[in-house]
């Protein structure tokens, strides 16, 4: 029987813990033999990434107890951080440990031996990271990315392919490590070997772009001392980004570029599907897969235009047969073995988990990861695609997630609040799937509006290219229009509607605080507040000349850097906000969250700034999650009049 009740107030099985309990999804899928191995997500362990594999029995178990973290640091985001074969006495496994970011091996078949450290500690800067291992057991060597500090900032770092030896005597010699190319670019992904050994290829590019921007596919001949001789680049180029290369069964190069506008398909420089929607993305992390060629010639895809199917490409006639099943987003990687595919996949119902589809057959099944409904699904947010029109009637791309609830409706005369959440990035873009921390406040009768602001992915290059020099602009009017859209329709309640965003979603929750007056109130998470500082010397390398494109060169356009900028406008601010920090973090420093506060001084707006201990940039701990969400909760209730049962109060100082 459905009953009125004020928007707010509406009671939710689906709690904080149990939102934070099921946050992240699986990663880096890999075939080990005929095992399928992958990564995820361990919330209530420290945030620790797990290595699982499925074993030939269909058991699920993890390959690495507590607190082995099987997380690379590597351009921070990090990337692939493991790769494993089989053998006859069992598998061998190599993989980078958070902790110490050093390279270990490890062999399952004898536990008490624990993992061997390959690779050595450096007492400079951040250190020795390694990504994107290869193992080659017939050359006793993993190939891999270094990323070595030569000093103690941020940018004191170069970036090498090398190969580690597997004899563990690199582990307190640095000098062991072979570096297997000169070292020509900023940044690489790691080498792949062409099917007769001859030749390696691997992706390049260099500040001020990012590999969105411009990337290089690079082609070297492979020595019989093992090094690359002579690379040279065979597609690519600063205005023309390859997201991913790698080489077919029979040789041939198979890469992903949007020299068109849309990242499509090419074999050896021939396109095999021409069309106006995405067979590639932007490249956050080394080792991220949308394709992968199988030993029949047919190419496993992850393809979509403003969301991503898994399907199978015939690359003689162009076609694409789609994976059938509930899933309509599938994540950046993939792994093939014979006619087997993994991938990670989800749904508006439901959250990621490992898939496997038989090419042979297109049967399709879940193997890992498998999503449990922790509540009832009747609590679940039923999303409507949208597309809004914004300034100069450009298209606007979200995702509007009203309240529901199974039993509760809000009062026929009043309209509810809703949030707008700004993606990180800003080059990413809004999953359609379920979010439980969506769920959390769509369940309580509080709407969330999840915007594609100009410059999200998955639209083609124009759509992607329109946040340049805008940042600050063009994503901050977009989320607003779609705000102004949902309240003029009667949607939302035009005077309950707030913003939220974490990283580039902060910043653009902060601009859209200190720049408009159409929220309430706002919640900033880990952001970018100061893009001079941010952009000189305050951020990690990879990022630290991204503002060149997203405001323009700091020496040219000075004053543009402070028009935009949250620290010089902190006055501006009139409404109350939620500031979140991790103390650990080297993308999005705290020095710039206590910077913004200390402009705030003496203004009595009303404010809450939670740092935590142990977090980076983006929270993986369970504790600290439970903590986000009741005080996100508090701050709407106390803004907007909400009364939502159980929640901890938030104390809003001045």
């Amino acid at each position: 029987m459905v009953r009125t009740l004020e928007y707010g107030a509406w009671p939710s099985p689906l709690d904080a813990a149990l939102a934070a309990a099921h946050d992240g999804q699986p990663e880096s899928v890999g075939f080990v033999g005929d095992e399928a191995w992958w990564t995820e997500p361990r919330p209530a362990e420290g945030g620790r990434r797990a290595l699982v594999r499925r074993t030939a029995d269909g058991t699920r178990e993890p390959v690495l107890p507590p607190p082995w973290n099987v997380r690379s640091r590597v351009m921070e985001y990090g990337g692939r951080p493991w790769a494993a074969v089989m053998r006859p006495e069992g598998p061998l496994v190599v993989f980078v440990h958070f902790a110490d970011q050093r390279l270990y091996a490890y062999e399952p078949v004898d536990p008490g031996a624990g993992p061997c450290p390959l690779t050595p500690l450096s007492p400079v800067g951040g250190g020795l990271r390694w990504v994107d291992p290869q193992l080659h057991p017939e050359r006793g060597e993993v190939w891999c990315v270094l990323e070595e500090f030569t000093g103690d900032g941020p940018t004191d770092v170069r970036r090498v392919a090398v190969a580690v030896p597997l004899d563990g005597s690199a582990a307190r010699d640095r000098s062991a490590v072979r570096e297997l190319a000169d070292e020509r670019h900023r940044f690489v992904t790691g080498p792949r070997l062409s099917p007769d050994g001859r030749h390696a290829l691997w992706l390049a590019w260099d500040h001020p772009l990012m590999p969105w921007d411009g990337t290089e596919l690079i082609v070297a001949e492979v020595t019989g001392a093992g090094t690359l001789r002579e690379p040279r680049t065979v597609a690519g180029g600063p205005d023309e980004s390859i997201a991913q290369a790698e080489w077919a069964f029979d040789g041939s190069l198979l890469y992903s570029s949007d020299r068109t506008g849309w990242w499509n398909l090419y074999r050896d420089g021939v396109p095999l599907c021409p069309r106006e929607e995405e067979f590639g993305g932007p490249l956050w992390k080394v080792g991220l897969r949308w394709f992968a060629p199988l030993e029949n010639g047919l190419i496993a895809v992850v393809h979509g235009r403003g969301a991503s199917r898994l399907g199978v490409l015939e690359p003689d006639s162009g076609d694409v047969v789609d994976s059938a099943g509930p899933w309509t987003e599938f994540a950046a990687t993939l792994a093939v073995h014979g006619t087997r595919i993994i991938a990670v996949g989800a749904g508006p119902r439901s959250m990621y988990e490992v898939v496997e589809l038989d090419s042979r057959t297109g049967r399709a099944r879940v193997i890992g990861a498998a999503h449990d409904d922790p509540v009832d699904p009747a609590y679940y947010p039923e999303p409507r695609i949208r597309t809004f029109t914004g300034p100069g009637g450009r298209e606007i791309h979200a995702h509007i997630y009203p309240p529901h609830h199974p039993v509760h409706v809000g009062p026929h005369h009043e309209l509810p609040p809703y949030v707008v959440w700004a993606h990180g990035g800003p080059t990413d873009r809004c999953p359609l799937v379920l979010d439980l921390e969506i769920a959390y406040f769509t369940s309580r009768g509080i709407g969330v509006a999840a915007v594609d602001y100009g410059g999200s992915t998955g639209y083609g290059r124009e759509y992607r290219n329109r946040l340049r020099e805008q940042w600050g602009v063009v994503d901050v009017e977009d989320c607003a229009a779609v705000a102004l859209a949902l309240a003029d329709e009667g949607t939302a309640d035009r005077d309950r509607l707030a913003v939220r965003g974490g990283s580039a979603g902060g910043w653009t929750t902060a601009v859209s605080l200190t720049a408009t007056d159409v929220y309430a109130c706002g919640t900033i998470l880990y952001p970018v507040l100061d893009p001079a500082s941010w952009g000189a010397g305050e951020t990690h390398d990879f990022e630290s000349r991204y503002t060149d494109t997203l405001v323009g060169p700091y020496a040219e356009v000075p004053g543009r850097y402070a028009e935009r900028s949250p620290l010089e406008h902190a006055d501006r601010i009139t409404v109350p906000f939620l500031l979140l920090q991790g103390l650990d973090d080297a993308v999005c420093p705290p020095a710039q969250c206590e910077r913004f506060l200390a402009r705030l001084a003496g203004r009595r707006i009303a404010h809450a700034y939670i740092a935590f201990e142990g977090e980076g940039h983006g929270f993986r701990r369970a504790e600290t999650m439970v903590r986000v969400l009741e005080a996100e909760l508090s701050l709407y209730a106390q803004v907007f009049g909400l009364n939502p049962p159980g929640t901890p109060t938030l104390e809003l100082t001045k």
